[in-house]
């Protein structure tokens, strides 16, 4: 694979990356970011999207053989000094890798729902808006075998850079759908037999009291405000045991616990 050399920062053939966080804030029309290595692998390998351009510090592309041999033949591949990579992205890169990726039609949650098998275990995140938050999560759902991960319209975009980046890109590896409304999703997944758990610190039973159903949604809140009263009461609730005087915890932290304790994918050391 042969690099194409960028030296002007204003060349068109890399104007999607120019002005990295303002694009971030304005939207990409159906594309996205990827940011690293590990993130680049993940990216090649995925079903659900498909690379665009690759974007390199030049002193990187030597090092990254073994991930752009991943990648589709004709696949462009551009390279720049540190000095005119960062006048590209408006800030210091000093990861030096980026790609573009664009965004297949997504699925409708029905769908998605429709082509899960008999046994699956899902996280359906409700008004999460932080993006360390997301991609935490995301992360957890991949390391404990989740199926799927449902979104209602409140939350914050699985997509966006920094998601991705703190995903490790699981968030280009889980599948996932958003829905219109937490209401929509919980109605969507009772028809399809799933039992629905939601995790508050006033939860009505323990986690480790709880034995896994065969079909098992498990529900996630924003930070501070949690999930929504209206939903609480139409759900079974849980609450995970902690020390005395202290009765909360990080959503993505209490997202890994929850999808550990559940999960039957969760290989043993050794």
């Amino acid at each position: 694979m042969q690099p194409i050399r960028i030296d002007d920062p204003s060349d068109p053939r890399i104007a999607g990356y120019m002005n990295i966080r303002e694009r971030d804030l304005a939207g990409r029309q159906g594309r996205f970011i990827a940011e690293g290595k590990v993130v680049l692998n993940v990216l090649f390998g995925a079903r659900r999207f498909e690379p665009e351009s690759v974007l390199l510090l030049e002193n990187r592309f030597a090092g990254m053989a073994d991930t752009l041999s991943l990648a589709p033949a004709d696949l462009p591949v551009y390279v720049a000094s540190s000095e005119v990579l960062d006048a590209i992205a408006g800030f210091h890169m000093h990861r030096g890798v980026l790609a573009i990726g664009r965004k297949r039609p997504a699925d409708t949650v029905e769908a998605l729902l429709d082509a899960l098998p008999p046994r699956a275990l899902l996280a359906v995140l409700v008004g999460i808006s932080n993006h360390d938050n997301m991609g935490a999560i995301f992360r957890n759902a991949a390391a404990f075998g989740a199926d799927a991960v449902l979104l209602d319209e409140t939350c914050c975009d699985p997509l966006y850079r920094k998601a991705i980046r703190v995903s490790v890109g699981a968030a280009l590896k889980v599948p996932f759908a958003i829905g219109a409304g937490a209401g929509m999703l919980l109605e969507s997944l009772a028809a399809r037999g799933f039992e629905q758990i939601a995790l508050s610190p006033s939860g009505a039973s323990e986690i480790t009291d709880l034995a896994r159903a065969d079909r098992l949604a498990l529900y996630l809140g924003t930070e501070g405000e949690g999930l929504p009263g209206t939903l609480l009461n139409r759900l079974k609730t849980v609450r995970i045991a902690m020390a005395e005087g202290f009765d909360s915890l990080n959503v993505a932290a209490a997202s890994a616990i929850a999808l550990h304790h559940f999960s039957d994918k969760v290989c043993p050391a050794g």
